[in-house]
């Protein structure tokens, strides 16, 4: 079977894809694996809903997938959860919305936590207001509710794993106004910004060792995945 892997940015799938053979598909980057009988697609177009439908269509260029997983880097919503940990999420809600889809956890081990997404990067104020808002919320991101959506459009299970890069009250600068259209992370004007602002250098520190920690432990879980799990059974039996 096919098993598509939607990120948001290079460094959320560079642990996991180093040695998968590259292409791309509609200017999206895709990295793809044959293990066994199944063939593993991931790409990453941005941040936000609109480039996760972009992954999504890349990786269905060439035929649909069977699963998809929507991985990649997220913000606490816990005091208690550390960043660098890696985590299963058992629902996702749409922040603007107010869907809640529910996702596979493929026998992992995991807490009854949900995850919420939100169209803009959650500073700590925001997080404090979606903690309240959601409760049992243990994660935000930007894109899983896409992903979940477009599997069950198409009947077909999701699974998300994500990373935790920053802790619910890590103070940040607002990355949102140096984020373009498309998602992509405009890196010059956002140095400069912060080149200005040392009071933020630490957190960014902290921020880039723990996005770095993250990637390895998702990567880590993945393969463990890979290695112990057969899918298409995991699906035929219900399990997932």
């Amino acid at each position: 079977m096919k098993i598509a892997i939607i990120a948001a940015l290079p460094g959320e799938l560079k642990p996991l894809v180093k040695g998968w053979q590259r292409s791309q598909a509609s200017g999206v980057p895709l990295w793809t694996l044959r293990h066994g009988e199944d063939v593993w697609v991931a790409a990453c177009a941005g941040m936000g809903a609109d480039a996760a439908r972009r992954a999504y269509a890349a990786t269905a260029a060439e035929g649909p997938p069977q699963m998809l997983l929507s991985i990649g880097w997220a913000g606490s919503l816990k005091p208690g959860i550390a960043p660098g940990t890696v985590h299963v999420p058992t629902a996702v809600v749409d922040a603007q919305t107010g869907e809640q889809f529910s996702l596979t956890t493929g026998n992992t081990d995991t807490t009854n936590w949900r995850l919420v997404t939100t169209a803009r990067v959650a500073d700590a104020a925001e997080k404090t207001r979606l903690a309240e808002t959601y409760p049992g919320a243990a994660l935000v991101d930007m894109e899983a509710a896409t992903v979940a959506r477009l599997a069950a459009m198409n009947n077909i299970p999701c699974l998300c794993i994500k990373g935790v890069s920053d802790a619910m009250h890590a103070r940040l600068p607002d990355l949102n106004p140096f984020i373009d259209r498309r998602g992509q992370m405009r890196m010059f004007p956002f140095l400069a910004h912060v080149a200005v602002r040392p009071g933020y250098w630490p957190s960014l520190i902290h921020l880039g060792r723990n996005s770095a920690k993250a990637a390895e432990a998702m990567r880590d879980l993945i393969q463990q995945f890979m290695k112990e799990k057969n899918v298409e059974k995991l699906i035929g039996t219900g399990s997932l």
